[in-house]
């Protein structure tokens, strides 16, 4: 298997044929309006490969233009190989240019090019910016483009192969020379035998010394003398090379190869070069091979047979090839993001816009109240779906960090499938969908020892996903018990996922078609989400889905009898009653945010309790210090100078009777024992409801009545 662009004329012909195929189709598309669309798409497509190959060609690529010679497009390795920007090229006739004088001296030589269909310089001198010599193949060929005739040029550097058959030849003029010796040596006997063997030694040390492949041949191909790399490389001793040819030691095809390329060297009369990969057919093994062969004759001209040098470059083309896949992954994973900030751009700004503009709209005189209740709900709704962007983006952030840990407690899976039943049920049911859930296990069996937040935050991507992508027939989750694990599944008979998209749905940006990020809300990050949380409990997720027949996702957890018991508080729980006695309460709210500080006054301030306010830590205890009789404290615990968890530990020093609520915008796992450990009650989440800020204090205050 040949390198694809083993010589410059075949890269020459590749480019041109990429012209004439989009030349060709630039024709049809002014002729043929019925394939246009059809002829558009392979224009582009062969458009695409023609300048991708242009600009990551390997060998230097000069467009001119035929009638004034004047340079009109260079590709990146030839500004790269000369050293010269490439407006030193755009636009300048080519003999103008100093390091080309040698391939055009003028512009009756230009003629030359220009008169001629192909035209081919072996060998020739370039000089780069910084005065390096440097030798290259030059081929042109003029071709039409449009309605005029350019000259591609096409250059490649054979600085490196001239400086190998230099070393080459040396090496074989030495070999010749001691050969020539020992046989005069033999000759006339004028030298000792001790003289003689030291050569041999000599000559036998420089060969097995020599990093690279070294043999001989004779003229049908039998083995007269290799090297230890030569061993090494073909995994044979020399006693059983020696005497033999390749079809004793190798595969017929390899050795097929082989010969076909000593009898190339031995026609030429001359050194010829190859470079190939190679495959071992005992074991599978490939290695890429550069060889030098060259034609042996003895001291009257008579031709001997072939030598051979050869060096393995596999490590080298390893390491390349692994340097083109990581960059093709880079490629993508920029392409990914990229396509991840335009949708976030979209989900950010989408919800922003209702909370400003309804927000705006509120300020218009004459509104009615039902007017205003349903810009309110916009805004509301507008709020909920930028919470939900803002909680994927933490989530999947602290996953990609390593930051994300496990909280485990006492769950009832029951009660977590009922709840996310009945919070989905109206909008479920709004788009026409039947909804059910199953609940395989009794109450008793069914509380577990694990994440509960983390199921919930599963269940809920799940579910939202199938209700996002479901426009008819029907959504179903539940659990069941399968040995150790329990195994949930969300089922649904939306448009289902193309086969070819299963691999890499739960890929971080991936909404099972990028195009599905224009179509439905979402910044693509649920199921990363939901596969990382998964993970994190010792389980696996996946999928089964078929395109418009729905979609089933699979997941399990370890079912952990072990248990403890804590209670936790929802934001979303419902309020009792508000207690007269306790409604003339005194309150500190320690707040830094000026608008946090002012919803939290408005919301309490109505049920009639007295209120005190500062910024920062340092000022809470302060006036916890001076007023004794401060019966709650509403703590955040994110503020300059001292935060509300060294804050709280300040306050338990002296007073161990008020009761301190930790409100935070983080609410992550962990967070609510970070503040139980600080001395706090309890803690509730930001943004939280004005019903479940007010129970949360009630129950409190109800406690420390009692």
């Amino acid at each position: 298997m040949k390198d694809q662009h083993n010589t410059t004329a075949e890269l020459e012909n590749e480019l041109l044929a990429l012209k004439v195929e989009i030349d060709a189709l630039k024709t049809i598309k002014k002729t043929d309006v019925t394939d246009r669309s059809l002829v558009d798409q392979a224009l582009k497509v062969s458009e695409t490969r023609y300048r991708r190959l242009f600009e990551t060609a390997k060998d230097g690529i000069l467009i001119l233009d035929a009638e004034t010679g004047k340079i009109i497009d260079v590709n990146p390795f030839l500004i790269e190989l000369l050293g010269y920007s490439k407006e030193q090229f755009i636009e300048k006739a080519i003999w103008e240019i100093g390091f080309f004088k040698d391939v055009v001296a003028n512009f009756e030589k230009f003629i030359e090019l220009q008169q001629n269909e192909y035209v081919r310089y072996e060998d020739l001198p370039l000089e780069t910016a910084d005065g390096k010599k440097i030798n290259v193949e030059f081929v042109s060929n003029v071709y039409p483009e449009g309605d005029h005739n350019v000259i591609q040029c096409n250059i490649r550097n054979i600085t490196d192969r001239k400086k190998i058959e230099a070393q080459m030849h040396r090496l074989i003029n030495e070999l010749e020379e001691s050969r020539l010796v020992m046989i005069g040596m033999i000759e006339d006997q004028k030298r000792t035998e001790g003289t003689l063997r030291e050569n041999e030694i000599r000559l036998y040390t420089l060969l097995q010394t020599i990093p690279d492949l070294i043999w001989l041949k004779d003229t049908e191909g039998v083995y007269l003398l290799c090297n230890k790399m030569f061993e090494r490389f073909f995994g044979a001793r020399e006693a059983d090379i020696i005497g033999k040819t390749d079809y004793h030691f190798i595969e017929q095809e390899l050795a097929d190869f082989f010969r076909a390329h000593d009898k190339k060297a031995l026609l030429a009369g001359k050194p010829t070069s190859n470079e190939e990969w190679i495959t071992f057919a005992d074991d599978g093994r490939r290695a890429f091979l550069e060889t030098i062969k060259s034609p042996m004759h003895d001291s009257n001209g008579t031709l001997i047979g072939v030598l051979g040098i050869g060096r393995d470059l596999t490590r080298r083309k390893n390491v390349e090839e692994e340097l083109i896949v990581e960059k093709k992954h880079a490629e993508e994973s920029d392409r990914l993001k990229s396509a991840f900030l335009a949708n976030m751009s979209h989900e950010i700004r989408t919800p922003m816009n209702g909370i400003l503009g309804f927000a705006e709209l509120l300020k218009e005189p004459g509104l009615t109240g039902a007017e205003q209740q349903k810009y309110i709900s916009i805004i509301e709704r507008s709020g909920a779906r930028m919470l939900n962007i803002i909680n994927d983006i933490i989530s999947i952030s602290k996953v990609e960090s390593g930051q994300m840990e496990v909280s485990l407690s006492e769950t009832n899976v029951n009660d977590q499938v009922e709840f996310i039943f009945q919070f989905f049920k109206r909008e479920v049911e709004q788009k026409g969908l039947h909804f059910s859930f199953n609940n395989s296990l009794r109450a008793k069996e069914a509380t577990i020892r694990t994440d509960r937040e983390k199921i919930y935050a599963i269940l809920t991507n799940l579910v939202k996903n199938a209700i996002k992508f479901t426009v008819t027939g029907s959504i179903e989750f539940g659990y069941e018990k399968k040995g150790r694990y329990l195994e949930f599944y969300v089922k649904d008979t939306g448009i289902g996922i193309c086969k070819e998209k299963l691999g890499i749905i739960f890929e971080r940006f991936i909404q099972g078609s990028e195009s599905l990020t224009r179509n439905y809300e979402g910044a693509g990050l649920g199921l990363a989400i939901a596969k990382a949380y998964v993970e994190l409990l010792d389980g696996k997720i996946r999928v089964e889905s078929k395109l418009e027949e729905g979609s089933v996702f699979y997941f399990t957890i370890p079912y952990n009898k072990e248990v403890e018991q804590y209670d936790v508080f929802e934001n979303d729980a419902l309020p009792v009653e508000i207690d007269d006695q306790i409604k003339h309460q005194k309150v500190l709210i320690v707040e830094d945010d000026e608008v946090s500080e002012m919803l939290i006054s408005i919301a309490i301030r109505q049920s009639g309790r007295e209120i005190i306010t500062v910024r920062n830590g340092i000022d809470a205890v302060e006036a916890c210090r001076n007023n004794a009789d401060i019966d709650l404290v509403l703590m955040d615990m994110r503020m300059p100078g001292m935060d509300g968890y060294n804050a709280s530990r300040e306050i338990r020093q002296f007073n161990n009777q008020v009761v301190i609520i930790a409100q935070t915008a983080f609410g992550l796992s962990g967070d609510r024992e970070k503040a139980l450990d600080a001395g706090c009650n309890e803690y509730i989440t930001k943004p939280f409801k004005k019903v479940a800020l007010l129970a949360l204090l009630n129950s409190f205050l109800q406690i420390k009545k009692n």
